[in-house]
């Protein structure tokens, strides 16, 4: 089964901390572009992730997951 990258936790923690995108890039000290690939659930650089994790004080298991292209199906993703 094929997998994908989801941010979606990312955005859940950016909402509990009142922060909101422009913010994320300001404090992790991001580009625009990484932004924007988040944003896209694309691939991004492990530097990336690292920074983030650092202004949130976070693990990488905070802000990203692992699921199943097919999630939307009956099937479902399990967490």
């Amino acid at each position: 089964m094929k997998k994908t990258v989801s941010y979606d936790k990312l955005w859940k923690k950016l909402i509990d901390k009142k922060w909101n995108r422009t913010k994320l890039k300001e404090e992790s000290g991001i580009s625009t572009a990484s932004l924007a690939k988040l944003g896209k659930n694309a691939n991004i650089t492990t530097d990336v992730l690292v920074k983030i994790c650092e202004a949130l004080d976070c693990d990488v298991s905070d802000i990203m997951e692992i699921i199943n292209i097919e999630a939307n199906n009956a099937s479902g993703k399990t967490e």
